[in-house]
């Protein structure tokens, strides 16, 4: 008798557990449901900012990787052509080229007989343009970036007003059950809104530092081949 009361015990304890455990699990579609009207559209709205910070990453990165690869004996040969006079096959090979430098390069060559400032200035132009098509929706990501956690901020801001709307209506009595709805808004929308920011702001530094390293490389070779044309014939 003592045996079966307390295998009963123990499977009620056990049971009990087991219905502990199933109520402390939450999912995150659950999270989100709710925390009412509210909190999804703020969540739909994160999203879609993050969705398109993704995007505007990987289209950029892969136009940069793109814009970085230069043939290393791509200058020689221009080089080369312009010392013996081939102006034609020179602009004929940045043609073939598809890449900023090889633009900048052109450029200059199509300047070649005018000062060398004139030359200067037109490769200058030149190449502000193609800065500024590298850093194409680049700065969506830095306002993305900032936007985010502000937007999942008004999450939380009109959770704990609903938490408090319903707390103030509750009579004087406080049940966790009235104010979860407006905390599910104030934490999910924070935790997402700093998702988003957190990623965005990531990617559009690592943009920023690759777009410099091709910037780098217009200007060293602009240079190069400026210091080729003002060399002594």
């Amino acid at each position: 008798m003592l045996s079966t009361l307390l295998q009963t015990t123990q499977e009620g304890a056990e049971l009990l557990t087991d219905e502990e455990s199933t109520e402390k699990t939450l999912s995150i579609i659950e999270l989100i449901s709710s925390g009412g009207a509210a909190g999804q559209v703020i969540i739909a709205v994160l999203f879609i900012l993050l969705v398109g910070a993704i995007y505007i990453y990987f289209e950029r990165i892969f136009a940069i990787k793109a814009a970085s690869q230069v043939d290393s004996n791509f200058m020689n040969q221009i080089k080369d052509h312009v010392s013996h006079g081939k102006i034609d096959s020179a602009q004929m090979l940045c043609a073939q080229v598809n890449s900023p430098v090889s633009r900048l390069i052109g450029k200059g060559i199509s300047r070649i007989g005018k000062p060398l400032a004139d030359i200067n200035t037109a490769i200058e132009n030149a190449g502000r343009l193609e800065i500024y098509g590298l850093e194409k929706n680049v700065s969506i990501l830095a306002t993305i970036s900032g936007a985010g956690p502000m937007i999942g901020f008004l999450g939380t801001v009109i959770g704990m007003i609903l938490a408090i709307f319903e707390l103030a209506n509750a009579g004087g009595t406080i049940q966790m059950d009235v104010l979860a709805s407006g905390l599910y808004t104030a934490m999910t929308t924070t935790v997402a809104g700093l998702i988003v920011g957190i990623v965005a702001y990531i990617a559009y530094n690592h943009l920023v530092v690759k777009t410099d390293k091709v910037v780098y490389q217009m200007e060293a070779n602009s240079l190069e081949f400026l210091d080729h044309l003002n060399e002594p014939s």
